[in-house]
């Protein structure tokens, strides 16, 4: 299957009915259309609730041997096979629906991939008019836990290629799978890769009242001597399958990556990992490339806004400003600062309390989207959350972010960060009275 340059959704529903893997709890899942850049949604119903779950690692909640997402009370449980699926398929926006049961569990089926596959097929796939933005790997990426090991590389810019070593006891082994999504089958070879647990772990799981409901024959249960009451469908299934756990995973970042993934025994905790670093990784790029963008604010325009003077101007240019509810801006930090002349001159740090107020003074900016012809400022009310990361030091550039998080007729909250090159340097939730101002 080509890699397309368009973001595509399925045309209609389709559904399949089914125990989950671990509850054996009845669901029924529907997967639907979506507008494009809307991504992968879920949507959970319960007991008249409903709650809309966008499939992002930022909701991903820590559950043994699976990967769940929440929203508020309600949960989907072991998404990974659907994710995978999707990705596997191309699907870039789809909602997807899952009632019945108590734990949102998805229907399991055989544990592997088919099921979602089979019901995306018969849903049928279109192409929307947009075009896929990837998230692309420039910069290698490791994460290591208890003897596992995850590595993003920069790779191929039209793929994905996933290289996977895996090593189990016998009759296991050492496996390794290379899988390119786009270009190779995977609707043959990876979709079809299964679910599977030694035997001292379904006995253990059994114990904790998991998966009851199997047998054998319905789920990949490994002895010393091979399958139980079943049969590997490759030479290579467990490995097949850890990399369809790693793609599902991978795929919460919210769009399809390209690059290289080698790893080493992965699990679901260490690919919700690489995931979060992945995405610190494109907001990193994001931020220092508005640095050398013309500038949303110059110095004159900031002086015309915010009442400040030296020494306490400390916003030196406003790079972006999204609307009413983001700004990035810079503090160039020389050693010719004045607080450097009293605060550790010997050992130059820039004092926290002006790290702050530069964030504040960007956040103030920001208000002023909204406040420039109304007469009035945005005057510091309250901080929480504060805290130092790293010191700031002569030579470093501060790029600081706003994002306003509510802002009412007397009041403004906006949540700030403040980063030197790709590192956090501060953080703060800060709130601003907005009082009249004095007539110059």
């Amino acid at each position: 299957m080509a890699v397309s340059e368009h973001q595509k959704t399925v045309s209609r529903e389709a559904s399949f009915v089914g125990p989950g893997l671990f509850s054996g709890e009845t669901a029924t899942l529907t997967i639907g259309p979506a507008g494009p850049g809307s991504g992968i949604t879920f949507v959970r119903e319960q007991d008249g609730k409903v709650a809309t779950i966008p499939a992002l690692v930022q909701n991903v909640l820590n559950r043994p041997r699976r990967t769940c997402l929440r929203n508020g009370t309600l949960f989907v449980e072991t998404i990974e096979h659907c994710m995978a699926a999707l990705a596997g398929m191309g699907i870039d926006n789809a909602v997807v629906k899952v009632s019945g049961g108590s734990v949102g569990e998805l229907p399991g089926g055989d544990g592997s991939s088919t099921n979602f596959v089979e019901t995306i097929e018969e849903a049928g796939i279109i192409e929307q008019d947009a075009a896929i933005e990837p998230l692309i790997i420039r910069k290698p990426i490791q994460v290591t836990m208890d003897g596992a090991t995850l590595a993003a590389l920069p790779g191929p810019t039209d793929t994905l290629e996933v290289i996977y070593d895996f090593d189990a006891p016998a009759p296991v082994g050492r496996q390794t799978v290379s899988f390119r999504l786009g270009d190779d089958d995977f609707i043959h070879q990876l979709a079809p890769a299964r679910t599977f647990v030694f035997e001292e772990e379904a006995r253990e799981m059994r114990a904790r009242g998991l998966g009851k409901h199997l047998s054998p024959k319905d789920l990949l249960v490994i002895s010393r001597e091979g399958p139980i009451d079943n049969a590997f469908r490759f030479a290579d299934e467990c490995c097949r399958h850890k990399v369809l756990d790693l793609i599902g995973d991978l795929f919460l970042v919210g769009r399809p990556i390209r690059g290289r993934i080698v790893a080493y025994k992965s699990g679901h905790r260490l690919n919700h990992m690489l995931a979060r670093r992945l995405l610190e990784q494109e907001e990193n790029s994001v931020r220092q490339s508005l640095v050398h963008r013309d500038a949303a604010m110059d110095i004159r325009r900031i002086q015309r806004i915010l009442p400040h003077r030296y020494p306490m101007l400390l916003v030196d240019r406003v790079l972006s400003i999204e609307g009413d509810h983001k700004a990035t801006g810079i503090k160039n930090v020389t050693f010719n600062d004045i607080f450097f002349q009293g605060h550790y001159p010997g050992t130059p740090i820039m004092p926290g309390v002006l790290i702050v107020e530069a964030m504040a003074q960007l956040g103030g900016l920001l208000l002023s989207t909204k406040l420039e012809h109304t007469g009035k400022l945005a005057v510091l009310l309250s901080m929480d959350k504060v805290k130092m990361r790293q010191p700031v030091v002569p030579g470093d550039q501060l790029l600081l972010e706003a994002v306003a998080v509510r802002v009412k007729s007397r009041t403004g909250h906006v949540r700030c960060k403040a980063f030197v090159e790709d590192k956090l340097a501060c953080e703060a939730d800060i709130k601003f009275m907005l009082v009249d101002a004095e007539p110059v």
